[in-house]
């Protein structure tokens, strides 16, 4: 079987490392994919939105099978565009996708069907939202209401906060036409679980939890960022939060995209937040999380071609899917700077130390082959995942691993499963 993945960023290495194990495949191609994909697949180089090309060239060299690694193509209608081609194609089609391109209707839907998410307002002009806020209580949370890299995302202290942060988002347009809606939302507190769950339409498989960090430094600090490191499975997600959310959650989101007409195929994150009156929906994603997949897959037993496929057919009632009794821990090295400015370009070395040892993984995200070797390309350069028997074990074993990769201006969190120890 040919596989074509479509992204370039440590997610879609991911599953790329994922697809490779599969006894169903004998070639990958990613497009564009980037340096550490290319050791494990032919990198091609035709960008995520370019339907056109990127249907043309799986009709030239005959792929079987296509996966949708980003928002933003699956959003945009990508896997419509290979299914109108007579192609297969994994991820939710446009109109499901809605659910994570459009928070308003994301908060909506979870309104009509009654799924458990704080309280919010929508507005399409800042007067109106700005009027609002001063019946608001504080903190508050503000969202763009489209798609904003994972940074569309605002929480103000104070009415003055807020009122600049709508600014922010609907006059300066700091994330562009994703904040020509925003959601004003009840502030929630607890603990951040992230889940993620095959879906074939009807039933709905949820994998192995994680948990992300998403702030750019330690403490929870500084700006947010698309996700500093992760750790699965997260000691906070019990079976009785898992059996409140299976009820209540997954299922009935399912249901509900169904019965609007927009069935769901493909990956749903469930970004959870467990407040003291139960578990609650901060967002949905509509593909695998990044870094969320890095330390999940890893972890997988099952065949991934197989569960997308039965996913496709309809048939994921038939997969018993199995996780490693283990953990892992996902370290983020990223350039100095990011997520505002920073360089790059800059040599990586020691990337084969850590390749050679079992249980470890770099997945690339911002690299690059050059005629000097693999650079920096990115603000996300590298995820550096472990394995180990424990959460704390492989947390070290993580960021003894990051000790060996190294460019001039790395940069990472030094807390990454800091909550491992407040369990």
């Amino acid at each position: 079987m040919k596989v074509l993945i479509i992204g370039g960023g440590g997610r879609e290495h991911a599953i790329a490392t994922s697809v490779a194990k599969s006894k169903h495949v004998d070639k990958i191609y990613c497009a564009p994919g980037n340096a550490g994909i290319g050791q494990i697949a032919e990198c091609v180089n035709i960008g995520v939105m370019e339907f056109d090309k990127l249907v043309q060239f799986a009709k030239d060299k005959g792929i079987d099978f296509t996966i949708v690694g980003p928002d933003d193509p699956l959003v945009a209608g990508a896997v419509d565009a290979f299914e109108a081609a007579g192609l297969t194609a994994f991820g939710p089609r446009k109109n499901a996708a809605i659910i994570e391109g459009s928070k308003a209707f994301s908060k909506d839907l979870m309104k009509k069907y009654f799924i458990p998410t704080a309280g919010y307002e929508t507005f399409t002009t800042a007067e109106d939202a700005i009027d609002y806020l001063a019946s608001c209580e504080f903190p508050i949370v503000l969202k763009a209401d489209g798609l904003a890299l994972g940074k569309g995302v605002l929480i103000c202290n104070s009415y003055e906060e807020a009122k600049e942060g709508v600014r922010t988002l609907m006059l300066d347009k700091q994330f562009g036409h994703a904040g020509d809606r925003i959601v004003v939302e009840e502030f929630m507190t607890g603990r951040e679980v992230s889940v993620l769950c095959y879906c074939d339409g009807n039933t709905i498989v949820p994998m192995t939890s994680a948990q992300d960090h998403k702030r750019a430094k330690d403490g929870d600090q500084g700006l947010n960022t698309g996700g500093m490191g992760t750790f699965s499975p997260s000691p906070f997600y019990t079976e009785e939060v898992d059996e409140f959310c299976r009820k209540h959650i997954y299922q009935p989101t399912i249901d509900a995209m169904k019965t609007e007409g927009r069935e769901f195929v493909g990956i749903l994150f469930c970004g959870l937040m467990l407040t003291e009156n139960g578990p609650k929906v901060l967002e949905y994603n509509a593909r695998f999380g990044d870094p969320e997949a890095q330390v999940v897959l890893p972890r997988m037993k099952n065949d991934i071609i197989e569960v997308m496929q039965a996913c496709i057919d309809h048939k994921l009632d038939t997969i018993d899917l199995q996780f490693e009794d283990n953990a892992a821990v996902c370290v983020v090295l990223a350039s100095d700077g990011y997520p505002e400015h920073y360089d790059k370009g800059f040599v990586i070395d020691g990337l084969d130390e850590v390749a050679k040892k079992e249980g470890y993984y770099v997945f690339h995200a911002g690299t690059k082959l050059t005629e000097q070797g693999i650079v920096t390309n990115g603000g996300r350069v590298l995820g550096v995942t472990a394995k180990g028997a424990t959460l704390k074990e492989a947390r070290a074993n993580a960021y003894e691993a990051t000790k060996l990769v190294t460019f001039e201006n790395k940069y990472m969190r030094n807390d990454i499963g800091k909550a491992i120890d407040e369990a």
